[in-house]
């Protein structure tokens, strides 16, 4: 096993390696494991993870590219599953179903490419592909985090209820205010909104000849706004008909959060696997940025560096439009030491960091 001292990365610089991949994943759990990135320990896992980034480069060249993975954070989700009576909300659902259906995306993509990516492939086998998840919430929640009239039979009853006292209060309304107008009770606005209620904008002198709820009156006193006695009714009943919606939807959201909860280990999975994603995304962007390579790892005591470039300094020149020197660098088992001088800021602890 390579053991590399936490002194040695940042003498390498290695946390700002760290950093410029961080940037470039597109999640915060993402960003969060780019920042704590260590060299591989072993032969076996640098090359798992060299040929992982290096399929992802590949991949911009293939016909279809490898879907998006980006993803909302259910960890406060996965918190509510795991306490007794917790509910979680429409929006929660919403981001689960959506990081269930990202991550059935990814595995079929990977199952049917499976020959292009072996590795990537790899990395997505543990995780099962589940559709109970998405069809379950998709099934009361549309894709806008509305609840489905449909969701239930009593919510679909309420809801019909709802809109039809709903064109009652407006034809209601509409039958007052023609009547109270045509007797001249009205002001020349004739109508306003309090308190997100119609109602009739009255002269103050005929307050007392129209049936209705007063809702205030203007600054002047010379307007009485009333609420028709009829609206008013339906109003009420349409207040009563949208506190039961309300108490059908928090039971719904109930029994969904109770279905959720022996998913639970699921979406933590799904959060792992895609922010791995996430990282090796990253790591191929930052790839790209530095031209790098599929370099060749040798079990042996040799080192064969040709052309190279320190990936902070050539980016670092990149942004001031300046050239970087690359490096030719050969160690072998028959040489395997090379002296290196020069005076001051001639580039040695530059050629030693490239080297690593």
């Amino acid at each position: 096993m390579i053991k590399i001292s936490s002194r040695s990365l940042d003498d390498l610089e290695f946390p700002v390696i760290r950093q410029h991949i961080s940037e470039l994943c597109v999640t915060g759990l993402g960003k969060e494991k780019a920042l704590e990135i260590t060299p591989y320990p072993t032969y076996q896992k640098t090359i798992f993870g060299l040929n992982q980034t290096n399929e992802y480069v590949g991949s911009k060249h293939q016909e279809k590219p490898i879907p998006n993975h980006g993803f909302d954070s259910v960890a406060q989700e996965i918190k509510l599953l795991n306490i007794e009576g917790a509910v979680i909300e429409i929006g929660g659902f919403r981001k689960i179903a959506s990081i269930a259906e990202t991550v059935n995306t990814h595995l079929k993509y990977f199952q049917k490419y499976a020959e292009i990516y072996p590795s990537l492939s790899e990395t997505v086998s543990t995780v099962e592909f589940n559709k109970d998840i998405p069809e379950k919430i998709n099934s009361v929640i549309d894709r806008f985090g509305e609840m489905k009239d449909d969701a239930s039979t009593l919510l679909q009853n309420l809801r019909r209820s709802i809109n039809s006292v709903k064109g009652q209060i407006n034809s209601s309304f509409a039958s007052a205010l023609s009547t109270y107008n045509s007797y001249g009770y009205l002001d020349d606005i004739r109508e306003s909104v309090v308190e997100n209620v119609r109602v009739l904008a009255v002269k103050a002198m005929y307050r007392r000849k129209v049936k209705g709820g007063i809702m205030g009156n203007s600054k002047t006193g010379s307007i009485v706004y009333i609420q028709p006695e009829t609206t008013y009714q339906y109003t009420r009943e349409l207040n009563n008909l949208e506190y039961e919606e309300k108490e059908e939807i928090k039971r719904i959201l109930k029994e969904l959060t109770e279905f959720m909860r022996p998913y639970r280990e699921n979406l933590i999975e799904y959060q792992e696997l895609l922010s791995d994603i996430d990282v090796i995304a990253a790591k191929s962007k930052f790839a790209e940025k530095i031209n790098g390579v599929l370099p060749k790892v040798s079990k042996d005591r040799e080192l064969h560096l040709k052309e190279a470039y320190h990936p902070l300094l050539y980016l670092n020149n990149k942004r001031k439009g300046e050239k970087t020197f690359p490096q030719s660098i050969e160690l072998s088992p028959d040489n395997r030491i090379i002296v290196i001088s020069g005076p001051n800021a001639g580039g040695k602890s530059i050629t030693l960091k490239t080297v690593g």
